[in-house]
């Protein structure tokens, strides 16, 4: 199936720590992934892991039962989709540090995010997590335990001490950290080889990573998720590695969730070219030394960042990726396929808001997200910004004294009404929609976040339009 294609394995990241869908979704959209290319998920569970035990804190309120996380894995058999499991146990940890029970592991008493590799206890809370999540994953052949983005580390009060004592280095605590860990994984499931995001061993020279452990106990995943990336720095990074000892190593592209925090509609283009660039780097290096991509689909930046694009708002652009690193390039036979995969008739972004939006699963909710981030905050603007009655006669200075001449609420209140009316109806539509695919809190938290500034600046105006236009003792002076 990928003839064409340097990358063997085909992972699509799957990012639970927002916005997790149902498993009733999941079974829709597996065989959509394995047919545009994919063979293998990259899950990242998070919160949504059903810890127990002491861990149990860990769990998010709507986490998986083991017996969804069961229902996973049988429907990613029957597609095909290999799974690759991914627990945090270094950086990122701020789902499992921002509990006060747990406070204390953290490198700088402050900031959740970051573990600190002093305490005999850090290590003995991320191998009972890893130890868990492997129980329910028997068999896997790579449990991928994250490492990347350790911020402030060697800033806590006993990694500067330990700093002090020479020879110390903020990349020999790194190394001993990850080789602990990864060592834990060899020992306790033999079978299993851990994967490390590779941001942390960048800067680390090749002789010390040589001279570490590590080259023999992990593989590094380099990722990128620019448009723009240095296909030669990234050939030399590559080549660096494998020089250090690591004998295979993967990449990391991105499909989704990776132009802005907060984005809502998916960049297509911009992810088509970081796959076309890595494609490029992938034929500048030894095919036997490269074992497959992780198409990254980030639904927060961290734990507490808000939600960018849903998953169904990026299946277009994950399908482009699959399609175009299957196919090594985009030329408009592929661009076809796509489309026909998709049942859409355009690839434009303005496009996703009509009728032909497509066929795949959570479609509507890509049309009706669409609709709503192209044009509701600026129907709105448009009323109260730009209308020559709301502007001239019931400007901010008219609403905060109530005052407003009474022919004028015969031309503000129709059309506010009207508008409130038409985009109450859509937002009804796309909660329904949302509620099939997503849990509760992320339904709500998507419309908090995107839908009700527009609707309650609406709801405003008109509060103040009813306030003005009632009967008032001195109705009859100027404002």
């Amino acid at each position: 199936m990928a003839g064409s294609s340097p990358f063997k394995m085909r992972l699509v990241h799957l990012d639970l720590k927002g916005a997790p869908p149902r498993v009733c979704y999941l079974s829709e959209v597996f065989p959509l992934f394995r047919a545009l290319g994919a063979n293998g998920l990259l899950v990242e569970y998070e919160d949504m892991f059903p810890y127990g035990g002491r861990l149990g804190l860990l769990r998010a309120k709507h986490a998986y039962s083991p017996s969804e996380i069961k229902e996973i894995l049988r429907l990613a058999t029957l597609n095909e989709l290999e799974v690759i499991p991914l627990v945090q146990t270094f950086g990122h940890m701020e789902f499992v540090l921002k509990h006060e029970a747990l406070a204390h592991l953290r490198e700088v008493a402050l900031f959740p995010n970051t573990l600190n590799p002093h305490e005999a206890e850090s290590l003995a809370l991320v191998a009972a997590m890893v130890d868990q999540v492997m129980e329910l994953h028997p068999g896997a052949r790579w449990l991928h335990v994250g490492c990347d983005e350790v911020y402030y580390l060697g800033e806590g009060e006993t990694s500067r001490r330990w700093l002090q004592q020479e020879p110390h280095s903020k990349a020999e605590l790194c190394l001993s950290h990850m080789e602990a860990v990864a060592s834990h994984v060899r020992a306790r499931h033999p079978a299993t080889t851990p994967l490390v995001w590779d941001d942390m061993l960048r800067d680390i020279p090749g002789d010390q990573l040589a001279a570490s452990r590590l080259p023999q106990l992990v593989e590094p995943v380099l990722w990128d998720y620019g448009a723009d990336l240095d296909v030669h720095g990234k050939a030399l990074l590559m080549e660096k590695y494998r020089k250090s000892g690591f004998a295979w190593l993967w990449a990391a592209s991105a499909f989704k969730g990776a132009t802005g925090a907060n984005q809502a509609l998916t960049p297509i283009e911009h992810h088509l070219r970081n796959q076309v660039q890595w494609l490029q780097v992938a034929g500048s290096v030894p095919a036997d030394s490269l074992r497959g991509i992780v198409l990254t689909g980030w639904q927060r930046y961290d734990h507490f960042s808000v939600l960018c694009e849903l998953l169904p708002v990026g299946v277009p652009s994950l399908a482009v990726c699959l399609q175009t690193l299957l196919h090594g390039g985009f030329a408009e036979t592929v661009k076809a396929r796509v489309e026909s995969f998709l049942g859409i008739w355009s690839l434009e972004v303005t496009d996703f808001t009509s009728e032909r939006a497509g066929s795949f699963p959570g479609s509507d909710i890509l049309a009706l997200v669409a609709h709503v981030s192209l044009h509701l905050c600026g129907s709105v603007d448009a009323l109260l910004e730009r209308d020559r009655y709301v502007t001239g006669w019931f400007s901010p200075y008219h609403r905060r004294r109530r005052r407003i001449h009474p022919v004028m609420v015969q031309h503000i209140q129709p059309r506010a009404l009207s508008l409130l009316s038409r985009w109450s109806a859509v937002v009804g539509e796309l909660e329904a929609a949302l509620k099939r695919v997503f849990y509760p809190d992320a339904v709500e938290e998507w419309l908090e976040e995107n839908v009700h500034p527009s609707l309650q600046r609406l709801q405003a105006l008109l509060q103040d339009l009813h306030e003005a236009a009632s009967p008032r003792p001195d109705s009859g002076q100027d404002p």
